[in-house]
């Protein structure tokens, strides 16, 4: 089961955007859709390390701003790339508040 933490409200991401939202696992890009619907994934395009949370969101895609390489956000998935890929993470609104994957926020034992 996946326990959620409420890292904000809806409207803190314009629609089409994104925020990032700095966790135990690094740099996390949170996306809002036209249509509310909310992903989240690793801040950070494998071909060159672009932010992909300054990239173009378009339906459920985000288009990575230095090279154009689309991912789709519901899998992580470079579209017409078979090694592009970035972690996705467990994300939800509630009401108006947008909750992920409480694993994100815990940090590792130390060793």
């Amino acid at each position: 089961m996946t326990i959620f933490v409420d890292i904000g409200s809806l409207d803190d991401i314009p629609r089409q955007g994104a925020r990032v939202v700095k966790t135990a696992q690094g740099c996390v890009a949170v996306f809002r859709t036209a249509d509310d619907r909310v992903f989240a994934m690793e801040d950070r395009c494998p071909h060159k390390g672009g932010p992909l949370s300054e990239g173009i969101v378009h339906g459920t895609s985000v288009t990575c701003p230095l090279h154009n390489w689309v991912f789709d956000m519901n899998t992580g998935q470079a579209q017409g790339v078979d090694e592009g890929r970035v972690r996705t993470f467990a994300a939800q609104v509630q009401g108006d508040r947008i909750l992920i994957d409480a694993t994100l926020i815990r940090r590792s034992a130390a060793a």
